[in-house]
């Protein structure tokens, strides 16, 4: 297949270079256009004529996008929707990525993609006006929710990942304090991205959840870095309410890869084996 991968140096883009390198790949960054130029970002891809548009860009600095919403829904839904123009002008299979945050959070037990989303942030609310254009309106897509995304390469938005931000912190000697009210799934981008390259391999199109297996706080996640790690470090847990952040987190966002497991394709090990990988 011939992909034009949105985002290639992103830390997940990065980790689907490697994964889909048996296909002919075309790594597009934001040097290249960037998609809010609706023209430009047209002109290239149906220059390209990719037979996968494989988006990963995202306006995802959470609590940024409270107050900047106009920028928000232009990277998250009006740029979604060009990339969906342009996918069906050449019969391309548009694969998007989305999030847990388009819950609220209050099911707490973990979210199937039957499962009724409703955000409470303008980054999840942008998030979903994403996937609800690319649900009515991509002739072909594949939609990836996932969660609590950590990497190799970073995340460049966010300067670095959970983990690393841990590590730095232990390594300054700092006290650490992580909230443990908040349930997730960490996420290695490794596993994510080979997941979705098998998906892709097998013709699979619709909604999909994929993270790592099982569950944690964020506080039970540093201390897991630090135990595989044999760092000491100065942590304790905290409550979200001792961090009054302009936007408003969901208090529980475990994703069941239920299809996956429907159609036999799940691969995604556990959370704490999928750390263990990344540290090593």
């Amino acid at each position: 297949m011939k992909i034009a991968l949105l985002g290639a140096n992103g830390q997940l883009g990065q980790d689907l270079l490697g994964a889909l390198r048996l296909h002919d790949v075309h790594p597009l960054t934001r040097s290249d256009f960037d998609v809010t130029h609706h023209t430009e970002a047209r002109e290239k891809l149906l220059d390209l004529r990719p037979d996968v548009v494989l988006n990963t860009t995202a306006y995802h600095r959470v609590d940024d996008c409270e107050t900047h919403a106009d920028i928000a829904y232009a990277v998250n839904a009006l740029a979604v929707l060009n990339l969906i123009h342009v996918a069906n002008e050449l019969d391309a299979v548009l694969v998007h990525i989305s999030t847990d945050y388009v819950f609220d959070g209050k099911l707490r037990q973990p979210y199937t993609e039957r499962s009724e989303p409703f955000p409470l942030s303008v980054y999840g609310n942008s998030k979903l006006a994403g996937e609800i254009l690319v649900r009515t309106m991509a002739k072909k897509y594949l939609l990836i929710r996932t969660c609590g995304l950590y990497g190799i390469a970073g995340s460049q938005g966010k300067g670095g990942n959970f983990v690393q931000t841990m590590l730095a912190k232990a390594k300054r000697g700092e006290a650490i304090r992580v909230v443990d009210d908040q349930v997730v799934t960490p996420t290695y981008t490794v596993d994510l991205a080979d997941q979705i390259a098998q998906i892709l391999s097998t013709g699979q199109s619709g909604l999909f959840h994929v993270t790592n297996e099982g569950s944690c706080t964020w506080y039970e996640f540093a201390r897991a870095i630090f135990e595989v790690s044999g760092i000491e470090a100065d942590l304790s847990p905290s409550s979200s309410d001792n961090y009054k952040t302009p936007a408003i987190r969901p208090k529980y966002s475990v994703l069941e890869n239920a299809r996956l497991k429907e159609l036999k394709l799940n691969r995604m090990r556990h959370w704490r084996d999928a750390l263990a990988a990344y540290l090593q």
